[in-house]
């Protein structure tokens, strides 16, 4: 079974940034990169279902420049098999890196893509949806557990309302959520062997046109200060004063 897992590199979630003097994007000085957390846990559970089944090959994908690298290295550190770097300085929104993967997957063939629910920095939750629709697959979105059997897949998915487990025959596009599994910690001889894990280096074989575009990005307004209220009563007046009643 071959496991295709895409990854993108992402400002690390715990770091502060701060918007550019003119607006036109963020200042990534001295940032640090990870991988988007919610592929991170793709990438684990991909490992999981290998060590269940040593037949599953896994193949990590990262759409980007060089820098990407370091991300895909990680991913082979945790226990994906080989990496390709879709080496680009070209500006992908969610379509553009749908129709990227979509070529991807009809070279390779895999019996799963199974990618993170968003990434942390655009929060857009859209590529895997757009990718499924272009590969005619079926699709799983928010997987909380993931049992493979055979040609098949039985996601268990969050909702709004609760649970729901659907059983999708393969090849299928599986999203990631957080209660899917906790990655785990990357050990030194994993990061040894990631080294001689094979990366290939290949141009894309599609020219984005997004979609969309960075109009303008500012800091947020600094929060008001909080305020204590003595009963309900109180509670009341101060919403109408505010115009929420």
């Amino acid at each position: 079974m071959k496991i295709l897992v895409p990854v993108k590199r992402v400002v690390d979630p715990y770091a502060k940034v701060r918007p550019l003097p003119d607006g036109s994007g963020l200042d990534l000085g001295n940032v640090k990169f990870e991988i988007n957390p919610f592929d991170e846990i793709a990438v684990e559970e991909a490992v999981r279902q290998k060590e269940k089944d040593p037949s599953v090959e896994i193949t990590v994908v990262s759409i980007g420049t060089a820098e990407c690298e370091d991300q895909l290295r990680k991913a082979l550190a945790i226990g994906a098999d080989k990496a390709i770097l879709i080496e680009t300085t070209a500006v992908f929104d969610s379509p553009g890196i749908a129709g990227e993967l979509a070529e991807l997957a009809k070279e390779l063939s895999p019996d799963i893509i199974l990618m993170g629910k968003q990434a942390t920095d655009d929060d857009c939750n859209q590529a895997a949806q757009m990718l499924a629709a272009k590969l005619d697959w079926p699709q799983a979105t928010f997987a909380s557990k993931v049992v493979l059997s055979g040609q098949s897949a039985s996601v268990t998915r969050e909702t709004d309302s609760g649970e729901e487990t659907l059983q999708l025959p393969l090849p299928a596009v599986i999203t990631s959520d957080l209660r899917l599994n906790e990655p785990r910690y990357i050990a030194l001889p994993g990061i040894i062997k990631a080294r001689s894990k094979p990366l290939d280096r290949r141009p894309a074989k599609t020219s984005p046109s997004p979609k969309t575009r960075i109009a303008f990005m500012e800091t947020p307004a600094a929060r008001s200060a909080g305020r204590k209220i003595a009963n309900v009563d109180e509670l009341l007046s101060a919403l109408k004063e505010r115009g929420a009643l």
